[in-house]
């Protein structure tokens, strides 16, 4: 009997669990040492060799169905861990973030966690959890945040509905530096009219600058560089915040984006994201002109050490 291929992803977070392939194992390619890699000689022109057995943690990844009702409807899960296991993306960290600016209320937060929550148990050696919360919400927020981490969540995740320099964002950060976890933030320094007045809260900078001055031991992560806005800009302005981490996802493929981060901030400050644009998002750092230690870095050891500060 041909095995059915939703079966088979079920059963890929085991097989790359067994394979050591988890957090916790710092040490699947050993590429301080290697060269810089070759081109493959196989038709894949360009791409080194080793570049789907390079370790790889993707910081910014989504799940978005209600995965946690009993009805749940799978596939975009299936396919994103499939998708996953084609480029060699050994972790997703996952989160499920209500959109558009939206007040969601403690109720309708904790449903979508509880989403991401569901994914983790299904793909426990693939998919991590980022807990979505609605600063508004005020202790509820926090709670939720000690609901996730009990869980087993790594991280928290903002969206749009305040400035990252509000004050109300405060008593979040101090809670994620209790806990000894980052906060990945949506963000984008935009200039057209429309996206402006969608977006009309969204953080560029300045404002994750902000609140990493006020809490320099925040471990702060500003999200997809290439997600739409003035990139240059935004990497530019980040040169004066050493604390701010930059995730390198986003639909917007234009060279050099990952050069440019590199040059002004430094590699040990990117971290490779996919934010759903997965070949592309693999694509950008090996096509950039990294050496093995930096393509290392930036695909999983800088994230890695960010993780193993919650055990320090």
């Amino acid at each position: 009997m041909k095995p059915n291929r939703r079966e088979i992803l079920k059963s890929i977070g085991g097989v790359i669990g067994a394979s050591g392939l988890t957090f916790s194992s710092p040490t699947l390619v050993g590429d301080d040492k290697l060269p810089r890699e070759a081109p493959s000689s196989s038709g894949t022109v360009g791409l080194p060799k080793n570049w789907r057995s390079m370790r790889k943690i993707d910081v910014h990844a989504h799940v978005w169905q209600s995965l946690h009702l009993p009805d749940a409807d799978w596939s975009g899960a299936e396919d994103l861990v499939e998708a996953a296991e084609t480029l060699g993306i050994e972790k997703l960290c996952c989160s499920r973030p209500i959109t558009g600016g939206v007040m969601a209320d403690t109720e309708k937060v904790r449903d979508a966690n509880d989403s991401v929550l569901a994914a983790m148990k299904r793909y426990p050696d693939r998919i991590a959890g980022f807990c979505f919360v609605q600063p508004g919400n005020g202790p509820a927020a926090l709670a939720e945040i000690d609901r996730c981490v009990d869980a087993g969540m790594i991280g928290v995740k903002l969206y749009n509905q305040f400035k990252y320099s509000d004050p109300i964002l405060f008593p979040i950060a101090e809670r994620c530096i209790a806990h000894r976890i980052p906060i990945i933030g949506h963000s984008g320094h935009v200039t057209d009219a429309k996206t402006k007045a969608s977006q009309p809260n969204i953080s560029d900078s300045l404002d994750f600058c902000m609140l990493s001055e006020r809490y320099p031991e925040l471990l702060l992560i500003m999200a997809h560089v290439n997600g739409g806005g003035d990139w240059e800009w935004a990497i530019k302005a980040l040169r004066a915040c050493p604390n701010v981490y930059l995730d390198t996802s986003g639909s917007v493929l234009e060279s050099d984006t990952i050069g440019m981060c590199v040059q002004e901030l430094g590699h040990k400050r990117i971290l490779f994201g996919t934010d759903s644009t997965m070949e592309g998002g693999v694509g950008k750092i090996l096509s950039a002109d990294l050496t093995p230690t930096q393509r290392g870095d930036i695909f999983w050891r800088n994230l890695q050490q960010i993780l193993d500060r919650r055990s320090a």
